[in-house]
C-alpha cells in the first residue's frame, strides 16, 4: 500500500474511541483503521502510515471488519486489541449455526442502492433497511438508473411509502452533478457504505464518489439482474474527506438478532396495532383490529403486512440457539422419514388396487 499518513480525525476518530484507551496504551499503541481484511493479516491506515499487520495472540482477523479501529503495538508491529464499535453491519452466515458474518464497522451512513427497473423490490429494500436500523447506521435509499426509467418519480414515491422518514435520492450514477447530491453524507471523517444487489450500479456510484476506476459490468436485460463486480470489502477515500466501504452484491441477506431493526422499519404497523381491541391481536379476523381496518381503508398495504409477518417469523428462526436449530432440523427429518415410511406402507398394502 502507498505510504500515506492520515490524521486520526480525517479517518473518523472521535471521543467515543479515544475514551477506550488508558494512558499506557496511548504511549505504546497506535490507533489504526482497518482498510481490508485478509486471511492472516489486515491492511491498516493511520497516523503511522499505511501498512499490513498480523494479529497478536488473543485477536483474530475473523473478529475484524473493514472500518474497525484497532490498536497497533509500535514495538512488535502487531494488532493487540479491537476497539468497541459505534455501529456494525453483519448478517447471519449460511448453515444451521448462528455464525455472524461481518460486513462493515463504524459506518455513519448506509447507502441502500436499488435501481429504477425490475430490480426495485420493496421486500429486499425493507430487509436492507432492517439491517441498517439494527446496525446503528443511518440509511439513505439511492435509486440509480433514473435515466432508464419512463417515470423515475414513481419509483421515488414507492420508496417513500416504505418508510416516510427515509431519505431517498433518485439519480443517474454516471452523472457527477447528480451524484454530488450525496456529498452531504460524505464529509470529513464520515464513513458511508454501499449495500445492494449486483447490477444496481454500485461500482459506477463508487467511481463517481471516489474518482476511482472500478470495473463495471452490464445487466441481463431479461430480468435486470447484474453480475458481481466487487468481490471483497475495502475502504476507499472520498475527495470530500469521507470514506466509503464497498460490499459485494447481496441478493440473499439473512438477518439475525434484528428484532429492533424490524420494529423500527415497520413502526407504522406497530403504531396501528396499539389501537387494536386485543393486545394479542394477530391481525387476521379478530374484531376491533386496527391493522385490518387500515388495510380496508387503503391506509396500509396488505402486502406490507405480509412482508412484516415474514420477517418476524424469519427473525424468530434465525435468532434461535444452535441447539434449538438442530432440534428443529431433527424434528423435520423425523417428520420427513415418517412420511416416507407411510408412503412405502401404502404402496406395499396388498389391499390396494393397481
Amino acid at each position: 500500500m502507498t505510504e500515506i499518513t492520515y490524521s486520526l480525525a480525517a479517518l473518523g476518530w472521535g471521543p467515543a474511541f479515544a475514551a477506550q484507551l488508558d494512558l499506557e496504551e496511548m504511549e505504546t499503541l497506535a490507533p489504526m483503521r482497518v482498510a481490508a481484511v485478509h486471511r492472516a493479516a489486515v491492511d491498516l491506515l493511520g497516523a503511522e502510515g499505511a501498512r499490513r499487520a498480523e494479529c497478536a495472540p488473543g485477536l483474530s482477523t475473523a473478529e475484524l471488519a473493514v472500518g474497525d479501529w484497532a490498536l497497533l503495538d509500535r514495538a512488535d508491529g502487531r494488532l493487540h486489541r479491537r476497539l468497541e464499535r459505534a455501529s456494525l453491519l453483519s448478517r447471519r452466515a449460511a448453515g444451521e449455526g448462528r455464525e455472524e458474518q461481518l460486513i462493515a464497522a463504524n459506518v455513519d451512513t448506509l447507502f441502500v442502492v436499488s435501481s429504477c427497473n425490475a430490480d426495485f423490490n420493496p421486500a429486499r429494500i425493507e430487509r436492507y433497511l432492517v439491517l441498517a436500523r439494527q446496525s446503528g447506521a443511518m440509511p439513505v435509499l439511492v435509486l440509480t438508473k433514473a435515466d432508464c426509467a419512463a417515470d423515475p418519480a414513481d419509483y421515488a414515491r414507492r420508496a417513500g411509502a416504505i418508510d416516510r422518514s427515509l431519505a431517498v435520492e433518485t439519480l443517474d450514477a454516471r452523472d457527477p452533478v447528480q451524484c454530488a447530491r450525496l456529498r452531504d453524507w460524505c464529509g470529513e471523517g464520515r464513513t458511508v457504505a454501499l449495500l445492494g444487489s449486483s447490477g444496481v450500479g454500485k461500482s459506477t456510484l463508487i467511481n463517481a464518489l471516489t474518482g476511482a476506476g472500478q470495473a463495471t459490468r452490464g445487466i441481463r436485460e431479461d430480468d435486470a439482474k447484474g453480475r458481481h463486480t466487487t468481490t471483497a470489502r475495502s475502504l476507499h477515500a472520498i475527495p470530500t474527506g469521507g470514506w466509503l466501504i464497498d460490499t459485494p452484491g447481496m441478493r440473499a441477506l439473512r438477518l439475525h438478532d434484528a428484532a429492533e431493526g424490524v420494529a423500527a422499519v415497520f413502526a407504522d404497523i406497530a403504531a396501528l396495532a396499539a389501537d387494536c381491541r386485543y393486545g394479542d391481536c394477530a391481525h387476521e379476523a379478530e374484531p376491533g383490529c386496527a391493522v385490518r381496518a387500515a388495510i380496508a381503508a387503503g391506509r396500509l398495504d396488505a402486502a406490507r403486512l405480509a412482508r412484516w409477518r415474514k420477517l418476524e417469523r424469519e427473525e424468530a428462526r434465525n435468532t434461535e440457539s444452535v441447539a434449538e436449530a438442530r432440534a428443529r432440523s431433527r424434528a423435520l427429518g423425523r417428520l420427513y422419514r415418517s412420511g416416507q415410511a407411510a408412503g412405502r406402507r401404502k404402496r406395499e398394502d396388498p389391499r390396494r388396487g393397481g
